[in-house]
């Protein structure tokens, strides 16, 4: 069994209210071979004084010398990191229990760069709904990745070693699609080890980035997509693009942009996406919202 120290990196910002559990979830871990390095990105609540509570010598905080980006957050918290291995949980979120222990076990094979697993989505406490459906995938996956992205960062134990191999570590011009860009970039490293079982906890709620800012993450999609698809086949360039106009075309519905939902649908060629985007055109708001829970007020 990996006995190595796992360095948990929690970047928060004014995250007060989820916290505790976050916190709570990271004590009750049965691996105890951990620190947690809490980034706080200048918050104006109370996470320092909740954080600074806990009297338990793997808390170490450190205090932001100007808001960043969460691409730049995780970048800066994880150069304080002392662990062979590095994970990321975000202030809102939390593991099962056993979470380390499982994943731990999977390095003994030193080829092993990154073990992920699946993950439920939380919603307001009450309902949850598992992440991926489809079995996850192992191995060189980058070819996989790009077809259908599927690594929760809250699921992921990273060998620091392919970590420091990156040129860039997190693209500090990203604060939605950070994770993103960057598993793909490990994922021609390294070999990605999966756990079907779900576990971690994504907590859905109306302060979610995914939600507030929903414009933005197309933005960063867009600048990604353009200084990528040079290196990407024609099959992946459509499929990305199709992405990426689905979004567009949901945020302009759940916004009420009818006009622009129009032109995309006149715009667009007729085949299996139209259709989908008419069914959605024509479904209440309502009803939309809850069907995508990226969209969760």
């Amino acid at each position: 069994m990996n006995n190595s120290l796992v360095s948990i990196i929690i970047n928060c910002y004014n995250g007060e209210k989820y916290l505790t559990p976050t916190l709570e979830s990271i004590l009750n871990q049965t691996y105890k071979n951990w620190e947690i390095i809490f980034w706080d990105n200048q918050s104006t609540d109370s996470s320092s004084e909740i954080f600074k509570s806990y009297k338990d010598s793997r808390f170490k905080y450190f205090y932001a010398n100007e808001h960043t980006t969460l691409g730049t957050a995780r970048n800066f918290a994880a150069e304080k990191s002392k662990g062979d291995f590095i994970t990321f949980l975000d202030s809102d979120d939390f593991w099962d229990k056993n979470k380390l222990e499982l994943q731990m076990s999977y390095f003994n094979n030193l080829e092993v760069g990154v073990v992920y697993s699946n993950l439920w989505i939380l919603k307001k406490n009450k309902k949850k709904k598992l992440y991926m459906r489809q079995k996850l995938p192992r191995g060189n996956i980058y070819n996989e990745l790009i077809k259908n992205y599927c690594v929760g960062i809250l699921t992921a134990v990273i060998r620091k070693k392919f970590y420091l191999k990156l040129e860039k570590k997190f693209d500090g011009r990203f604060s939605m699609i950070e994770d993103f860009d960057f598993f793909l970039r490990l994922s021609k490293l390294c070999f990605f080890e999966s756990v079907q079982e779900p576990l971690a906890y994504y907590r859905l709620h109306g302060g979610n980035l995914s939600t507030v800012k929903k414009g933005k993450a197309i933005e960063e999609y867009e600048i990604w997509f353009k200084e990528n698809k040079v290196n990407l086949s024609v099959t992946d360039i459509q499929n990305l693009q199709k992405n990426i106009d689905n979004r567009k075309f949901v945020n302009s519905k759940i916004d009420g942009r009818y006009k622009e939902c129009l032109n995309m649908l006149i715009n667009s060629k007729t085949n299996i996406f139209t259709i989908k985007n008419l069914i959605i055109f024509f479904t209440p708001i309502v009803l939309l919202k809850r069907i995508l829970w990226y969209h969760q007020d």
